[in-house]
């Protein structure tokens, strides 16, 4: 049985593509991973009008407490089988400047960006590594260039991407493929906070991302 473990489905990027998925039928399995079942309900109810709410399980977490993720990533692979796939969509921003960005916001910032998606990563590749798999990171354009006044946001997506590319090369051998998309700006709760008098009718919207998304995670695609 093939399962995808999604982040961030509650809303924009991750929730267009966890619906997008269920529709074409990509998965035997989901596990969508949230701060409760109210985030990502609404989710998980479209999700249901294409394929059997049994192949849909929810696994409360929050990803600041990274720490809890091996547990759940086992859990998982208890209950829904084979891990076939890792989207790790989910993102938090708090945009200060440098004098005004404090430590704990930083840490906040890297726990949910970057040790986040690294736990997930390790603890799937467990499984993964004797049937081959993919995952897929989301590292928005911001971590690719100067954004002043973003300095934690945009640096924690800069490590994902450095991330995404060691481990390409670092999993290869076990028919595991890392890709990381690095979206321009996008009609997102997201990017709402760090743009907050944007028009968000004329930037690029999520079900776009989510095609791309889901291209790579064809099996047709190598």
């Amino acid at each position: 049985m093939s399962t995808c473990i999604i982040t961030g489905a509650g809303s924009g990027i991750g929730k267009a593509t966890a619906i997008s998925l269920a529709s074409k039928a990509f998965f035997d399995k989901y596990a969508i991973i949230g701060r409760s079942y109210e985030s990502v309900r609404e989710t998980i109810s479209t999700m249901r009008s294409h394929i059997d709410g049994e192949n849909i399980k929810f696994y409360c977490l929050d990803l600041a407490n990274s720490e809890l993720i091996p547990g759940i990533v086992e859990q998982i692979a208890i209950e829904c089988g084979d891990i076939s796939c890792l989207l790790n969509i989910a993102g938090y921003t708090d945009p200060h400047s440098l004098l005004s960005t404090t430590l704990e916001s930083f840490e906040l910032t890297y726990r949910v960006n970057v040790y986040a998606p690294f736990l997930f990563m390790r603890e799937c590749t467990k499984y993964m590594k004797s049937t081959g798999g993919k995952i897929l990171n989301v590292a928005p354009t911001a971590g690719m260039s100067p954004r002043p006044g973003w300095l934690s946001y945009s640096s924690s997506k800069a490590a994902v991407i450095s991330m995404s590319e060691t481990l390409t090369a670092e999993l290869s051998e076990y028919g595991i493929y890392v890709y990381c998309i690095s979206p321009g700006r996008c009609a997102t709760k997201l990017r709402t906070r760090l743009a907050p008098d944007e028009d968000p009718s004329t930037i690029m919207q999520p079900e776009e991302v989510a095609e791309v998304i889901c291209n790579l995670i064809s099996d047709k695609e190598r």
